[in-house]
């Protein structure tokens, strides 16, 4: 069995997140980013089903150069080989153009199963999945709380608010995990070393037959219109207690506030 992760270098959220001035778009090169969270669930899932029977696990980004440390994780944690999907014109590129460079790679690979997290952290719009399934004519299942796979059936429990379904499908197949559906391992020592030598390939738009005027802002279905920056953090309300007033004024800020 093949399986593909498609894993996305997204901005660290503890660091300092921003915009480009010129285009509204989230810098992804200027500052620190990492392997999405919700990815790693991905990650782990593919893993969880190599461990338990023969498959070969692929990590797949499409992403600026530093997006390769989002390849790198999958591969230290134990995946066996990656592909970079690498040009300039993707930039600004949408959920609908992104799905279309997903598929039209996945279609190259020739994955049996298509594994997704529930979403990303920068964008948390959830789906890609769901376009990608469309693009490739396969049969998706969804927000996967726990993930079994039997010969060709993939089985998950999909937990709603009031109650949970078990839906399943057959491969090949596009699945996505939710942060329920395990706890993804730590890379050791052993797999930090290992994934040097790991294949990775990097491809262009040309490589999957791809034109630029299909992908990047001018071909999005959405654009992000104007930003404004979060405002300084200003210092906070101090309560004090001398004259015992401090329980009055402290209902008094719950109050004025609208936290009572």
């Amino acid at each position: 069995m093949k399986i593909v992760v498609c894993a996305k270098f997204v901005p660290d959220a503890t660091a300092d997140r921003r915009f480009r001035s010129e285009d509204n778009t989230v810098d992804r090169a200027g500052v620190d980013g990492l392997l999405s969270e919700l990815d790693e669930y991905a990650v782990e899932t593919a893993l969880t089903v190599k461990e338990a029977g023969d498959a070969e696990v692929t990590i797949l980004t499409v992403g600026p150069e530093q997006a390769a440390d989002a390849v790198k994780k999958g591969l230290q944690m134990g995946a066996d080989a990656g592909v970079h999907v690498l040009d300039d014109a993707i930039h600004g590129s949408d959920a609908v153009a992104t799905s279309l460079v997903l598929s039209k790679a996945l279609a190259k690979l020739e994955a049996d199963l298509v594994v997704f997290g529930m979403g990303s952290t920068d964008g948390s719009m959830g789906v890609v999945p769901a376009m990608v399934s469309e693009r490739l004519g396969l049969p998706a299942v969804t927000l996967g709380s726990e993930v079994t796979v039997d010969g060709n059936t993939v089985r998950i429990r999909r937990d709603g608010d009031t109650a949970s379904d078990t839906v399943e499908g057959t491969l090949p197949l596009v699945l996505s995990v939710s942060d329920q559906a395990n706890e993804p391992r730590y890379p050791s020592f052993k797999g930090i070393m290992a994934a040097k030598k790991k294949p990775v390939e990097t491809w262009t738009l040309a490589d999957l037959e791809v034109s630029a005027d299909q992908v990047g802002g001018a071909s999005s279905w959405t654009e992000v219109v104007e930003v404004t920056a979060r405002p300084a953090r200003t210092a906070g309300t101090i309560v004090t207690d001398e004259d015992g007033s401090g329980a009055a004024q402290l209902v008094e800020f719950l109050s004025t506030n609208k936290f009572l």
